[in-house]
């Protein structure tokens, strides 16, 4: 059953990775002018692989061959911001590892080294944007009379509130020189063309990344008004940053985005109908939960710990597949992330019901942790969960009380470890029931 589970993320993962969705979406090169290529987000490195691939970029950003050589001779030259390198790096491409999710310098380098990349491309140039899940932290440009660790705090604040990525979004936007249609605003006269990965419920370009590409239709008094909300006092100096209007980010009306393109060339339902093709395919009838689902994990947990039971009731063979971004606010000071906390209280509120299996698990790779290379990416749940647990004198009900997922999976060898999967189309949670194989829904059976 752990296998079937994790098979079901890998067919999430694959039809997300750059190599299968991105090649048909690249844009012709400019005809007599240079591609600039800045690529950001957990995917960063891949894509800027598959876009080399495809221009044929020679060392040094010579001639292009295969689809430039039929447009003529161009350049190509750009930057790839990536949380951590898994695969190969770009070999025409700088490469800059930097902080998530948390900024830290590297952020603020690689922001500045793309803004002047964009001010550098002229009326003949292309300014590719490859963007994926991770580009807020990735990229950190703090507006005028700003510090990185003015960012860094209200950052920490906001994810600790549990506030929902739009959200914070929305409150980065307005105090950064690169997010909210500002790097548009650098590249121009250039034209932009932005090929996304989304990571966000709904799929809004202007959330992705914190859309440093489109206009962006929040405001400085949105943001001030999400802080009031989540009762964060913002420091003095981002309390006059949200009062500057030299800080209200570009809004739809703006001219600088009339000739610009954007397109989503993989998302979380993608990835889920992927997932649910194979589950058919296995002998499962799928319920898609929605793949935009937010809210408390464990909230979410409870009332999908309902729909399988009823469904067991029903002796329904049956797959529940459901995406979006789940959070969690901080009650206590363990160890943990979203995903792993929507396990274990999926798991007190299955209270080992036979026959029903399920998986959580970030589909970048990293569920919470400290942002490192080896941070589970999630946990999976089984009707023995508990006993085990229990004979190894762990509370389920005290963990999910302190926060503490990721310390109750561990020994139980219940964590779900890939490694970073070059792309993110946000959480990924699947709950298998099969009344018919309850002697098979062991851990690991």
């Amino acid at each position: 059953m752990k296998e079937r589970l994790l098979t079901l993320l890998e067919a999430a993962i694959e039809a997300a990775h750059p190599a299968h969705c991105l090649p048909a979406h690249l844009p012709p090169p400019p005809a007599g002018g240079r591609l600039y290529v800045l690529a950001v987000g957990k995917a960063a490195a891949a894509m800027g692989r598959v876009a080399e691939a495809h221009y044929g970029a020679m060392a040094g950003g010579g001639a292009m061959a295969g689809a430039g050589a039929k447009a003529g001779r161009a350049r190509l030259m750009g930057l790839a911001t990536v949380h951590h390198l898994t695969g190969a790096p770009p070999q025409h491409l700088a490469l800059i590892e930097a902080g998530h999710p948390i900024p830290d310098a590297q952020s603020q380098r690689a922001a500045e080294r793309a803004l002047a990349l964009a001010h550098e491309a002229g009326p003949e140039d292309l300014v590719l944007v490859l963007l994926s899940g991770g580009a807020s932290a990735l990229w950190a440009a703090p507006a005028p009379g700003l510090t990185l660790a003015d960012k860094q705090a209200l950052t920490r604040s906001l994810l600790a509130a549990g506030a929902p990525i739009a959200e914070i979004n929305a409150v980065r936007k307005h105090l950064s020189r690169i997010k909210g249609g500002r790097l548009a605003a650098a590249a121009a006269p250039a034209r932009v063309v932005t090929l996304a990965i989304s990571d966000v419920p709904g799929d809004d370009p202007a959330a992705i990344g914190s859309g440093p590409t489109v206009p962006d239709p929040t405001t400085l008094a949105a943001a001030r008004h999400i802080l009031a909300r989540y009762a964060i006092a913002p420091s003095p100096t981002i309390e006059r940053a949200l009062g500057e209007r030299a800080n209200e980010t570009p809004k739809p009306d703006d001219p600088l985005f009339a000739d610009n393109a954007y397109t989503l060339v993989a998302t979380p339902q993608m990835a889920l109908a992927a997932a649910a093709r194979r589950a058919r395919a296995l002998g499962y009838e799928v319920q898609l939960l929605g793949d935009a689902l937010e809210g408390e994990a464990r909230d979410l947990a409870r009332v999908h710990a309902e729909r399988a039971l009823a469904a067991f009731r029903r002796g329904e063979r049956v797959a529940l597949l459901s995406g979006g971004e789940v959070t969690v606010t901080l009650r206590g000071n363990g160890r943990g992330g979203p995903n792993q906390e929507y396990a274990l209280a999926l798991a007190i509120a299955l209270a080992g019901a036979p026959g029903i299996v399920a998986l959580a698990a970030d589909t970048d790779g990293c569920d919470g942790g400290t942002g490192a290379r080896d941070d589970p990416a999630g946990a999976c749940v089984f009707p023995d969960t508990l006993t085990r647990a229990e004979r190894l004198g762990l509370d389920a009900a005290t963990f999910l009380r302190n926060n503490d997922s990721g310390r109750f999976f561990a020994p139980l060898g219940d964590l779900v470890v890939t490694g970073p999967s070059e792309t993110n189309v946000n959480d990924f949670r699947v709950i298998l029931v099969d009344p018919g194989g309850q002697a098979d829904a062991r851990a690991g059976a």
